[in-house]
């Protein structure tokens, strides 16, 4: 009977020792599990658009770079805009500018139909210079015409640049090889070049004899700040 009573008795704390064993390998695996799903969630908090510890290098280099990208693109509008702004007053600045563009439909003129890449290039230029000019002029000098009285001078020079534009237009649509673009290019330079005339004989010395030193100095001002903006 004791020995019965022993065995059943040692059976017992057997199995409870190993019901015990087996309860703490469960709540070992129940502290691994948290302790994943711990390292699992700090994981998934970081935001998709969190930077590693590595990205701070390829940050600078990246704000660098667009630094010297801005930097760069002042520097050409500065050295862009120097090349007439250092002509003087207002009026020698785009007349300064009139002779740079004709310059250019000199070059276009002697070319012929084989250079299209040349063409293409030049009619870029053109384009871009004609723009930044008529900028100056329609958002300054205009618009003092008008305030001086000379409004129907101002509105003719402004109608002249919708012919300019219209230039521009119909020279976007040719092929650069076509037979007719030189002769386009011509009426072109002509037009060009009568509209700066007048501009350079008649129109600005009469309106710049009636300015103040002051009011000639602003002008001049907003030009410059104009076409360095334009560049």
């Amino acid at each position: 009977m004791a020995t019965r009573t022993q065995s059943r008795t040692s059976s017992r704390s057997s199995s409870g020792g190993s019901r015990s064993g087996s309860s703490d390998n469960r709540s070992s695996s129940g502290e691994n599990r948290s302790s994943s799903n711990r390292k699992s969630d700090s994981g998934s908090n970081r935001s998709a658009f969190s930077w590693g510890e590595g990205a701070g290098p390829i940050i600078a280099a990246a704000l660098g770079g667009a630094a010297i990208g801005i930097a760069a693109n002042y520097g050409r509008k500065f050295m862009t805009q120097a090349m007439t702004g250092v002509a003087g007053d207002w009026d020698e600045v785009l007349a300064t500018e009139h002779k740079l563009t004709l310059a250019v439909f000199d070059k276009m003129l002697a070319t012929d139909s084989t250079q299209t890449w040349k063409r293409n290039m030049l009619l870029m230029q053109l384009t871009h210079m004609l723009d930044k000019h008529a900028h100056e002029e329609e958002m300054v000098v205009y618009p003092a015409l008008r305030d001086a009285g000379q409004a129907v001078e101002a509105d003719q020079l402004n109608g002249e640049h919708g012919y300019i534009k219209t230039f521009l237009y119909d020279l976007s649509q040719m092929e650069t090889d076509d037979p007719s673009w030189l002769e386009k290019i011509r009426n072109f330079r002509q037009l060009v070049a009568e509209h700066a005339r007048m501009e350079e004989d008649q129109v600005f010395p009469t309106f710049k004899r009636n300015l103040t030193e002051e009011q000639n100095a602003k002008i001049t001002g907003l030009v410059n700040k104009d076409g360095f903006w334009q560049a």
